[in-house]
């Protein structure tokens, strides 16, 4: 079995135990600041934030002129909360000043917002505009190495990897499923591979469980 087909199987193997989340608001503004928000979060308290910041500011313009004390208080449950309030504001009035208030659907474009990594901009461009791309975090990261897919030390080394091996058409689903196998049975600490179903397609050594 090659690459290609191997990595077929897991996607199909993956889809019969996931359902690939759909999100409650894919502008890509929202989308944007909701990355920026999770930045070292769980996913939960990211939810918390944005929700919180959404229901009060609603939209990029009113974002852009609260008062930064404010937007800290809002997305207090995501972490450093400091940082974020003072990036998303930067980020909201460079987009106004800049972008005529939308965010930028070319990777390049993204980029050169502050704080903005391809993590980030892959995020958007995936979860917002439904384009083509691969979001590399810890997870997608993690699991490529353990997989021996990749034998990489940086995420930005994984996505190159992963965009020469996997299959383009199976891009926009692959950070969503493989994001719900690392939280479920592939887990940074402890994975459960006595419960995992991929154990004939992966290279990972069992000594060597973390």
């Amino acid at each position: 079995m090659n690459d290609e087909e191997r990595i077929r199987e897991i996607f199909k193997r993956l889809n019969e135990i996931y359902t690939i989340r759909t999100f409650h608001d894919n502008d890509p503004y929202k989308v944007l600041i909701r990355t920026i928000l999770s930045q070292r979060t769980r996913d939960e308290n990211t939810d918390q934030a944005a929700n919180a910041l959404f229901d009060k500011y609603p939209d990029i313009y009113a974002v852009a002129d609260a008062p930064v004390e404010h937007v800290q208080e809002l997305i207090r449950p995501a972490g450093f909360y400091r940082v974020k309030a003072a990036r998303i504001l930067e980020v909201s009035r460079i987009l106004i000043d800049q972008y005529g208030g939308e965010v930028p659907r070319e990777i390049d474009e993204m980029l050169k917002l502050p704080g903005v990594g391809r993590k980030t901009a892959n995020c958007v461009i995936v979860f917002a505009f439904q384009d083509a791309a691969i979001p590399v975090d810890t997870h997608v990261h993690r699991i490529s190495n353990r997989w021996g897919i990749a034998d990489t030390k940086e995420p930005e080394e994984t996505e190159v990897v992963l965009t020469e091996k996997v299959p383009k058409e199976l891009w926009v689903d692959l950070n969503d499923l493989m994001v719900q196998f690392g939280q479920t049975i592939c887990r940074p600490i402890g994975p459960q591979c006595d419960k995992c179903p991929l154990t004939d397609l992966c290279d990972y050594d069992l000594s060597k469980l973390e």
